[in-house]
């Protein structure tokens, strides 16, 4: 609009003088139109380089622009002190002329008619942006007056603040520096801000001195060009005398310094996402993301001694959801793959969306956060999940199997959720990475499955607590925004959620709650190696994660300020032993912590979604009037939902409390009636030998039958309807395949046959080697008493 002002009135006094004159009108016409639209519409199609920068916009890292120029984008501040320096030294009435100096040309005229030559050109700051943008054509007198004509039509565009800008974002400052931004970086190490007037003065001499323009050649010379500009500037009353004596004494620069790399990883995403040739203010710390990175740098050193040379690290804010320090890997050079970003990196994610499914379960109230769930060998549908110890408890505590990262506990828990809901859930919740459908995961999607990045499960694990925080922001009964569950923010120009309350969420904050209660607990027993203590002065609820093969050691951690997550390995896939989420993710993940700053809070407790519930002590299920112990734990309202504890039955004991009896041996009178905890014969198996105080159920007396439904014994495999398959020997012959039952009698004969066959008996430890031909079989165990039990299964490999 300004520009269009100019015109008009430059249109309007020189109609008055035209108007007597219509001959002329069309040619002025003409003339006025080719002036108008000789300016380009835009000066410079310069590539410029990839300019990184914290959210208080410091330098964290750039990239050369495409032409091999550091060349900054446009938009640089000018700095005060640059100013009347430039001003000064290149063109003292700038702000006063249209464009062009007459007197400065006057005085270049009679320099060069005198010289024989071109030895000044009159240029002024206006005329030199012209040339910068025709590419410093050859210094002709046609080439003069294109720029002085080009100079008056930029003053009508642009203001004169602008046109300094032009100039001081597109001069060459030497070598391949162009501009003033990365003229400050590249000989100063700073941004233009903290400038001094020596360095002020430089930079002012710099573009208008081609033969001066190498440092390490020129220096003295250029020394002497900057002190007079310094003394130019006192007289100019700029500075004082003391300010002049201070700025002399500082040296001229003797080589151009490398750009700062604090946060490579991050850069080079930006450039393959599409944004090469901006400038980017981030949401990044850099004095966090500087601390993060040494810790990294210092783990790294250790790590690497057990050719492990990969590690990554992300810390989000839980209230912003802003990343403030982003570790795409190590840098110790550009082996082992460490151009990798693998923040975005797909990875296995292990253990480390357990979580998410205990949250969920406790959310829809089909479980608590104590009940015992199956921890025995099992076959799903082909499927048969293993505990990373490759042992079993029997029956775990839900929140045990989670701190333990126990596998065959979530397959079980998944089951009864199912994978479809929980795949669903997790692209709710910030989960990006699914390649196929739910099917083509199936229960395997709890256990590494799926490959996620870290930077979307650290996202999940702060939306987690978002959620939890924000839950006491909002009164009334509309207290949850989804919105809360987003991916973190690594630019800070992007939009923030926004504010729609409903009764709902993805997760409940007493199911968040709850979850992250549990994973609060600082003793951590061996997923990987044996129990493993973290002390940490602050409270954090973490979860580690290992994927299969030793490739990937995860750690996720979380309290109401801070999310960190950490992944080591191996970027090409190779696994190592001790590759663990425990023994390797987990102490950087608490070094990071430590170096946050903070207060040591925790989350409130949503009193609102939670009820007193009574539990048995025993099973974790809600207690019944058979539970002998029970307690008063807090729950969320879903969780009274849950099915009473199963595990207690009424039996019926002998006089001496030694065997079960009934009625039609043992007068009622003398019967003994008791409750008694009673797991199913394939978890009992395995419970007892970890459970010193559990009671197995006594025997029947001999002269008293079973009328009861209680199973005696059990197949641990095969499984109903098990594919079962019979490998071959190296000679070529048909090999056996173990096949295992459990009873609770451990002094009990069990007879074992196939398709009505006798094939052996056993006693005590209930396993025998079969060597079963291809097909359908039915196998049948019949203990001494007669107790029986049948499976079908087929064999799809034998003899």
């Amino acid at each position: 609009m300004e520009e269009v002002g100019k015109l008009k009135a430059s249109f309007l006094w020189l109609k008055k003088k035209i108007v007597s004159h219509p001959k002329i009108t069309a040619s002025f016409i003409l003339v006025l139109a080719i002036y108008y639209f000789s300016l380009p519409a835009s000066l410079f199609e310069d590539p410029y380089s990839t300019v990184l920068e914290d959210r208080h916009e410091n330098l964290l890292s750039a990239a050369i622009a495409s032409d091999g120029q550091w060349r900054f984008p446009e938009g640089v501040k000018i700095p005060d002190k640059f100013r009347d320096a430039v001003v000064l030294f290149e063109d003292k009435r700038f702000f006063y002329h249209p464009g062009i100096d007459p007197m400065s040309l006057g005085r270049a005229i009679r320099q060069n008619i005198s010289s024989g030559k071109i030895v000044s050109g009159g240029s002024t700051i206006s005329m030199q942006v012209i040339r910068l943008s025709r590419k410093n054509k050859s210094r002709t007198y046609l080439e003069k007056i294109i720029e002085i004509i080009l100079a008056t039509r930029l003053e009508l565009r642009y203001s004169k603040e602008q046109i300094l800008g032009l100039y001081s974002s597109h001069a060459p400052f030497g070598g391949n520096v162009v501009g003033i931004e990365a003229a400050c970086w590249r000989f100063f190490g700073r941004s233009p801000e903290q400038l001094s007037w020596a360095e002020a003065a430089l930079l002012a001499v710099l573009p208008n001195n081609p033969s001066l323009i190498h440092l390490g050649k020129n220096r003295e010379r250029l020394k002497e060009k900057r002190d007079r500009l310094l003394e130019r500037l006192q007289k100019a009353g700029k500075i004082d005398a003391l300010a002049l004596d201070l700025a002399k004494s500082e040296p001229v620069p003797e080589s151009p310094l490398r750009l700062p790399k604090i946060a490579p990883h991050l850069l080079t995403r930006f450039i393959s996402e599409g944004k090469a040739n901006q400038k980017i203010i981030t949401t990044l710390d850099i004095a966090l993301q500087q601390r993060t990175r040494q810790i990294v740098h210092d783990h790294h050193q250790q790590l690497k001694g057990n050719q492990i040379f990969n590690a990554a690290a992300i810390v989000i804010s839980v209230k912003t959801g802003n990343v403030l320090a982003y570790i795409g890997n190590t840098e110790s050079g550009r082996e082992n793959n460490e151009q990798v970003d693998v923040v975005n990196a797909p990875r296995s994610t292990g253990s480390i969306l357990k979580p998410f499914l205990f949250a969920a379960m406790l959310n829809e109230g089909k479980m608590l956060q104590h009940t015992l769930i199956p921890d025995v060998p099992v076959i799903i549908n082909g499927y048969s999940p293993k505990n990373f110890s490759k042992e079993y408890d029997g029956a775990v505590a839900a929140d045990q199997a989670l701190i333990r990262s126990l596998n065959v506990p979530a397959v079980h828990e998944l089951r009864d959720y199912r994978y479809e809901k929980f795949y669903e859930l997790l692209k709710n919740i910030g989960f990006t990475q699914f390649k196929h459908p739910a099917d083509h995961y199936g229960l395997s999607l709890v256990l590494g499955g799926a490959e996620g990045t870290l930077f979307d499960i650290t996202s999940m694990y702060a939306s987690m607590a978002r959620t939890l925080e924000n839950y006491f922001e909002h009164p009334g009964k509309n207290k949850y925004n989804k919105r809360d569950f987003h991916r973190a923010r690594v630019v800070a120009s992007d939009s923030a959620a926004r504010q729609e309350f409903e009764e709902n969420s993805f997760l409940s904050a007493s199911s968040i709650y709850l979850t992250f209660d549990a994973l609060l607990e600082v003793y951590r027993p061996g997923e990987e190696s044996g129990w493993k203590y973290f002390n940490n002065a602050r409270r954090i609820a973490w979860k580690t994660g290992t994927s299969f093969g030793f490739r990937d050691g995860w750690a996720v951690g979380v309290n109401p300020d801070y999310a960190v997550g950490v992944w080591v390995g191996n970027a090409d896939g190779e696994g190592r032993p001790g590759l663990t989420g425990t023994e390797t993710a987990a102490p950087l993940m608490f070094d990071i912590f430590s170096s946050l700053p903070g207060n040591n809070v925790w989350f409130s407790n949503p009193k609102s979604e939670m009820t007193k519930a009574a539990v048995c002590s025993k099973s974790g299920f809600l207690a019944t009037s058979l539970c002998e112990s029970t307690g008063t734990i807090e729950v969320a309202h879903a969780g009274l939902q849950t099915l009473p504890c199963r595990y207690h039955q009424r039996i019926h004991l002998s006089p001496d409390q030694k065997f079960r009896v009934h009625s039609e041996c043992v007068p009622v009178s003398k019967i003994k009636t008791v409750s008694w905890f009673v797991l199913p014969p394939v978890q009992e198996y395995y419970f007892k030998t970890r459970n010193i105080s559990y009671k197995p159920l006594p025997p029947f007396r001999r002269d008293c039958e079973n009328p009861s439904s209680v199973a005696l014994m059990d197949l641990i495999y095969p499984k109903l309807n098990a594919k079962v398959y019979v490998p071959r020997e190296l000679n070529g012959e048909s090999g056996q395949t173990i096949f295992e039952a459990v009873h609770r009698n451990p002094s009990i004969t069990v007879y074992w046959h196939i398709d009505g066959d006798y094939v052996g008996s056993t006693s005590k430890l209930h396993r025998m080697a079969l060597s079963p031909s291809a097909g359908n079989h039915i196998l049948t165990l019949v203990d001494e008493n007669g107790e029986t039990i049948r499976r079908s299964f087929k064999v799809i490999s034998g003899s």
